[in-house]
């Protein structure tokens, strides 16, 4: 079946008040990573051009309820709807929700199929890198969180609880964002993760000295 202009539209409908760190940018990179991703590993990529776009059509939800909701689940359940919507049949819409259920970090469901590994991966590369250090800096701001936790030390840190203005870029590196290159699925997952890593790992390194004032 076709992809199509039509799952776009839908997905869209549910971006129009996005942050920007969550917007639709992040849905189309995705999907370009994605399919960058499943042609190397050899995916479906059908499978994967839907599950792609329509990844994060409850993450909204869960920015305003400050993360009490896990967009994952809900999500997938909402992008059931809309494929059954458009007469996908089961198996592609079962495929399509365990991507989609499966694609986030802080849950417990692990990508079984290799269009969930692959949408793992193309999801997580946009959370680090020069990409990434932006999108956490985008959402610390729309936290009203601190530029830096600098009179704290790391342990203190991750003792302080999300959406608070603790929860900083810096905050997310030391929960997540420094372990995803050993969370990567694929062969060429792992490969992109690589200078990714680094040069996240390097500038928090730097805004750190800065942020002490060292040169």
């Amino acid at each position: 079946m076709y992809v199509t202009k039509k799952i776009l539209k839908e997905a869209k409908k549910y971006f129009i008040n996005a942050r920007g760190s969550h917007d639709f940018d992040h849905v189309e990179r995705v999907l370009k990573m994605a399919l960058h991703i499943g042609k190397k590993e050899g995916a479906n990529l059908e499978i994967l051009k839907l599950a792609a776009i329509l990844h994060d059509v409850k993450r909204n939800d869960a920015d305003k309820n400050k993360g009490k909701t896990d967009h994952a689940i809900s999500g997938a359940e909402v992008a059931g709807e809309i494929l059954l919507k458009y007469k996908y049949d089961e198996k592609t819409i079962a495929a399509v929700y365990h991507c989609i259920a499966a694609h986030r970090f802080r849950n417990e469901i692990k990508p079984k199929t290799l269009e969930a590994k692959v949408l793992f991966d193309a999801d997580k590369l946009d959370s680090i890198g020069a990409i990434g250090v932006g999108r956490a800096f985008l959402f610390a701001g729309e936290l009203k969180a601190k530029l830096h936790n600098s009179r704290m030390s790391d342990a203190e840190i991750l003792a302080t609880k999300e959406f608070g203005k603790e929860d900083t870029a810096y905050r997310e590196f030391l929960i997540k964002l420094r372990h995803i290159k050993s969370r990567m699925q694929t062969h060429e997952g792992r490969r992109l993760a690589k200078s990714r890593h680094a040069l996240m790992v390097e500038f928090f390194k730097r805004i750190k000295k800065e942020m002490g004032g060292k040169i």
